[in-house]
């Protein structure tokens, strides 16, 4: 079984806006990259065996001095990305010399703190369901609304043990991903991440149980979040 990771990291971060940096991927967490996090958790592991990078052409020069420097230039390959996530992912893809039954892992660039034992069960349950993410249970009571020029009226309320709140890894085998991602060109469908594209093209998807520390960082409080996660890991 091969397995083949890609993170797109094309994405500007506006919502960061630190001084100085071009975009969130390259800021600090504990004095190291967070993109070199993300493909540290991968690269490491030794059943993936290739991680594609998509970046923005005007970053490729950097990101490829970081890789260097730390030690993963020959198992990460970069490719250029698209103006979206779905283009990034798409253009990675494409470039993947991969076979159909493959699994194709897909993890966002600032998910830094995924680990090992989340990465594996996902792994399995691709094998075993053809298609999985990583999600986590809602804790807050969720809300159905309709929208008013006024704010939102409440329409129903929805048992948290039907909702699940998406994380990556998100993948699926690769004849599977890219019939997805196919139709979803042909029909100008943007999805909001790989499992919309999947239950579009009618493949069912199981979900892993996440962790509260694989967060997302898209906001300043997020990165403080993870210095503290990173801490208690020691």
């Amino acid at each position: 079984m091969v397995v083949h990771a890609i993170l797109p990291a094309a994405g500007l971060g506006t919502r960061m806006a630190v001084p100085g940096v071009s975009a969130k991927q390259f800021l600090s967490l504990g004095g190291v990259p967070i993109l070199i996090h993300s493909v540290r958790a991968f690269a490491d592991k030794a059943n993936v065996a290739t991680v594609t990078l998509a970046v923005r052409a005007s970053e490729a020069e950097h990101v490829a001095q970081q890789l260097t420097q730390y030690g993963f230039a020959d198992k990460v390959r970069v490719v250029t990305g698209g103006e979206t996530r779905q283009d990034s992912v798409a253009a990675a893809l494409r470039s993947l010399q991969a076979e159909p039954g493959d699994i194709v892992l897909v993890h966002d660039a600032v998910r830094p703190l995924i680990d090992a034992p989340t990465i594996e069960r996902t792994i399995d349950a691709i094998a075993k369901h053809g298609a999985a993410i990583v999600g986590v249970g809602a804790v807050d009571t969720i809300k159905q609304v309709d929208r008013t020029a006024d704010g939102a009226i409440i329409t129903a309320t929805i048992p948290r043990e039907r909702i699940v709140q998406a994380q990556t890894p998100q993948g699926a085998h690769y004849a599977d991903l890219v019939r997805a991602f196919d139709e979803a060109e042909a029909d100008s469908f943007a999805g909001t991440d790989e499992a919309s594209l999947l239950e579009r093209a009618g493949i069912n998807v199981a979900v892993v149980p996440g962790s509260p520390a694989n967060l997302k960082i898209t906001q300043p409080g997020d990165l403080e979040l993870a210095e503290f996660y990173l801490r208690q890991r020691g």
